[in-house]
């Protein structure tokens, strides 16, 4: 099982990555502000299902590579710490432009969350980043890591749809909020660099 603490460690790193409007809090708000509230839910639904998905094929990989050894588990670990170090540089030398809610074409419900899943599901950065993401929360002495990694992607899963549905029901002021305040967006990457960059210094700092 997952220690309450690592949980919780985990939890408020999840948040902090949801609070910063990236792309898929931008693509919820298109499609609420052109849809409405129902359209603005299914398409974080359509995201939170990919999410669960990547999470399915991680979980699969991950656990293949513990049974091969732990020490290719650590491997692969800690290269996910280097990719995240690697994201983290990366986010805060790139130099990032206004933030902008690009206006979306109405569709229904269900469209939009079948194209929320595909768009999600097809999205290499979003595969390479959970295998990259959940090594960094699981510890093989505390139990099954199949269980672990599949709690931590429950839990990403169920705060993104909880994320997404608050975003569809205040989609107009918040966009209206993002539209006077677009250079919110030159903050991003300054401070996804700082999460990535504190969670390749947090394993350090643990496994020392």
């Amino acid at each position: 099982m997952v220690e309450p603490s690592t949980l919780l460690t985990y939890a408020a790193v999840v948040l902090g990555l949801f609070l910063i409007p990236g792309p898929a809090v931008l693509l919820v708000l298109a499609r609420a502000t052109t849809g409405g509230r129902r359209v603005g839910i299914a398409t974080g639904l359509g995201i939170a299902c990919g999410d669960l998905m990547h999470t399915v094929m991680a979980t699969i990989g991950l656990s293949a590579v513990l049974m091969t050894s732990a020490l290719a588990f650590s491997v692969v670990k800690y290269a996910g710490a280097a990719y995240l170090i690697y994201l983290g540089v990366r986010a805060l030398v790139e130099r990032t432009g206004d933030l902008r809610v690009a206006p979306a074409r109405p569709v229904g419900a269900g469209l939009a969350f079948r194209q929320a899943i595909l768009a999600e599901l097809l999205n290499p950065k979003t595969a390479l980043f959970f295998l990259a993401f959940l090594p960094q929360f699981v510890h093989p002495g505390d139990g099954s890591v199949t269980l672990q990694l599949s709690i931590l992607g429950l839990v990403f899963a169920v705060m993104s749809v909880a994320y997404a549905t608050m975003i569809a029901l205040v989609a107009a002021p918040l966009g209206r909020w993002l539209g006077r305040h677009r250079a919110i967006g030159r903050w991003q990457g300054r401070i996804v660099g700082a999460i990535f960059l504190g969670l390749g210094i947090r394993l350090a700092l643990q496994d020392r």
